[in-house]
């Protein structure tokens, strides 16, 4: 079994067909997935798609790109939404100096009030860093400076030094479609040092469809193409990255349960 870990299902680009998108994904494996949040005033579309199926969960947060519109100063809110059982993680947010949609201190301020809130509920932290990784290495060591704090950097194309830094804090590296990409080599040399026991895949969809999909809007399914290459490049059996992944996943997230995995027959 497989989990796509970092996905975002509400969105527009599976409205038509989102039962067919979930069958596909158990037919190749996928047994989970987590529809990740990425606005306060969409939370109500993503937790409903949670709620229709036994094997999707999902997390709440504002990604970067909406810190200035929905970004928050406190953890209150996030906090409360956390409650539904569904919820397994807080975020995503993070950090993204390279489109610069929101300010940068916009960013940062509704960064710290994720972390607070994934402080509070013992919940783990989806990290977005994008031309970010200083000041995302500083605010998660100083995070977790101040009391226990895991998490993951999501569709990591970050430098190793990141890599590292986040691992040594105790964070998990999650590897998308970049990874089968031409000329993504230094993620693939990075990918294959990341310690086994903290890595996890992902498809980001409806982005960054993995090759031999890339170009087509990406789904659930594909994440077994990102496993695929992972697993050549560390040398490992399919068979193995999968049971790794998977069992980092519930590690990591540990409000997902098991038993409502879902595969095809």
């Amino acid at each position: 079994m497989l989990v796509d870990s970092h996905c975002h299902l509400e969105f527009p680009d599976f409205a038509d067909e989102l039962d067919a998108v979930v069958r596909r994904a158990a037919e190749a494996g996928i047994g989970l997935m987590v529809t990740i949040g990425t606005r306060l005033s969409r939370f109500d579309e993503v937790r409903a798609i949670a709620e229709r199926y036994d094997q999707i969960y999902c997390t709440v947060g504002v990604h970067p790109h909406e810190a200035e519109a929905e970004g928050q100063k406190t953890a209150d809110q996030l906090i409360e939404l956390a409650k539904h059982p569904k919820v397994i993680g807080i975020g995503e947010t993070g950090l993204d100096y390279f489109y610069e949609h929101s300010p940068r201190q916009a960013q940062a301020s509704s960064f710290r009030a994720h972390i607070a809130a994934a402080r509070e509920t013992g919940l783990p932290l989806i990290v977005h860093t994008r031309d970010a990784d200083d000041e995302t290495a500083a605010i998660l060591a100083e995070a977790v400076g101040q009391g226990r704090l895991t998490g993951v950097l999501h569709c990591f194309s970050s430098s190793r030094q990141l890599a590292e830094k986040a691992v040594d804090l105790g964070f998990y590296i999650s590897l998308s479609g970049i990874l089968t990409f031409k000329k993504a080599l230094e993620l693939r040399d990075i990918a294959r040092d990341v310690p086994t026991d903290r890595l996890l895949v992902e498809t980001d969809a409806p982005y960054l469809a993995p090759v031999p999909k890339r170009g087509k809007r990406n789904e659930p399914a594909y994440t077994a193409h990102v496993a695929a290459r992972l697993a050549e490049i560390r040398g490992m059996t399919p068979e193995a990255i999968a049971d790794a992944t998977t069992d980092n996943f519930f590690r990591l997230f540990t409000r997902a349960d098991r038993s409502q995995a879902t595969l095809a027959c």
